[in-house]
């Protein structure tokens, strides 16, 4: 399903622009709620950088927000846990625009548990949507990139591929890890034809996510008490959002990362180098 949404361009000037008629996917574009997740705050901030941005989500609600945020964004709605749907959204794009200089891997979700706990059908959905997302993407993706001789690619993970987040939860954990070392080993196959593919690690941050999901899974909907326990473990003391993943995607996607691949970039306020 294909729906287009064309507006006039954002009225900010910028002078120069970092992407500027670069055409980029964005994936998770959209948002459980108001505010700035990772994927509306990185499609506003490629927009506000010359990016052509093709943002995507399996919900057409969730984009109307990004897309009253970031006019002039084409929109496509797309199950990105589908090849056949991804293949198809890549298409569209390449019609759309003619070509895909980045692709931004977003879509994600946590679900509690350990192996005992967890059933067998929730951790087949969270590698599905964590870890296949991630696969699918750059499954169709990269042969566009290896023609153009060009590309970066910037795949969205979690501290809690790192460390311990605080509770169990395996699955999120395991295919967050996953997609780091992904990543790693597609950066290093894809270096020679010219694409560079990264990672962005984010922390806790205070997105949609968590009132949406998160207060309910972990403090019987308590959101107030979840961000004090989140803040208590991030040392520079306050909580970033969306917008400071969006910042660190930029930048990994842009020019100015040339002779970065294969990398990482915590965006977490310190909570991962912590010893406690």
């Amino acid at each position: 399903m294909l729906a287009l949404i064309m507006t006039q361009p954002s009225p900010a000037f910028n002078p120069n622009p970092r992407l500027k008629d670069k055409v980029a996917i964005v994936t998770g574009a959209g948002c459980v709620g108001p505010g700035w997740g990772n994927g509306r705050a990185t499609t506003v901030r490629f927009v506000q950088e010359g990016a052509r941005v093709f943002a995507v989500d399996r919900d057409a609600q969730r984009l109307e927000e990004t897309v009253a945020k970031a006019p002039g964004i084409a929109t496509h709605v797309c199950d990105v846990t589908d090849s056949t749907a991804v293949g198809a959204m890549v298409r569209a794009c390449l019609e759309r625009y003619g070509r895909i200089d980045i692709l931004v891997n977003n879509v994600g979700g946590s679900a509690a548990g350990g192996p005992v706990e967890m059933s067998e059908e929730v951790w087949d959905a969270q590698v599905d949507t964590n870890l296949k997302s991630v696969f699918l993407g750059c499954k169709h993706v990269l042969p566009v990139m290896e023609r153009q001789r060009s590309g970066a690619i910037v795949n969205i993970a979690s501290t809690s591929g790192l460390r311990w987040g605080g509770s169990a939860q395996v699955a999120y954990a395991a295919t967050k890890a996953g997609v780091i070392q992904l990543s790693r080993v597609v950066a290093v196959q894809y270096a020679p034809k010219g694409i560079r593919v990264n990672t962005v690690v984010p922390g806790q941050l205070h997105t949609p996510m968590v009132e949406a999901r998160l207060a309910h899974q972990r403090m019987g909907g308590d959101v107030q008490a979840l961000l004090k326990s989140r803040l208590e473990r991030i040392p520079v003391g306050f909580a970033g959002d969306g917008r400071d993943t969006a910042n660190a995607v930029l930048f990994l996607a842009s020019d100015e990362a040339r002779f970065i691949t294969g990398a990482e970039i915590v965006v977490d306020g310190g909570m991962t180098v912590r010893c406690d």
